[in-house]
């Protein structure tokens, strides 16, 4: 179905790996290996992402040793679309399922349920923060025992 909400891998590993990050102390790091064996994904594709969010200061990033990734910022004031939409650009606009309009310009057959449901799915990330998934998340609990994928 061309035009549904679509959420990239990157865009779920920065939303992932930001509620994982919030489990330690802020400013101590977290190593990408650490994550990635945690989520089950690439180390050096959760890196790029990563990087993505130290360059818009929602991460911070030490080297060496002991470095890795550290989150950034009130958690409260970050929501999951603007983790989207700089990891993947703003959310696409649907109007029709098929990708093109062939209701001849009149009202479409589903009436407003594309436009109602875009407009739930986008309030809801909007609305939603990281303080609302670290509250939510095992990954973000540090006394939870994760299963590590890898």
């Amino acid at each position: 179905m061309e035009g549904m909400l679509k959420i990239s891998e990157a865009a779920n590993l920065a939303i992932h790996g930001a509620v994982y990050m919030l489990r330690s102390d802020p400013g101590e790091t977290v190593s990408v290996a650490e994550i990635a064996g945690v989520l089950g994904v690439s180390k050096d594709h959760l890196g790029k992402v990563l990087q993505r969010l130290t360059r818009m200061g929602l991460v911070r990033s030490k080297r060496g040793p002991r470095g890795g990734f550290s989150f950034h910022g009130d958690p409260a004031k970050v929501t999951l679309l603007q983790l989207i939409e700089t990891v993947d650009g703003p959310l696409p606009r649907t109007h029709c399922l098929l990708g093109r309009a062939i209701c001849g310009g009149g009202q479409c057959i589903l009436g407003g349920l594309l436009q109602d449901i875009q407009l739930q799915v986008t309030t809801y990330l909007a609305q939603t923060t990281l303080a609302d998934m670290k509250q939510r998340s095992p990954l973000a609990d540090p006394t939870a025992k994760l299963r590590h994928k890898r």
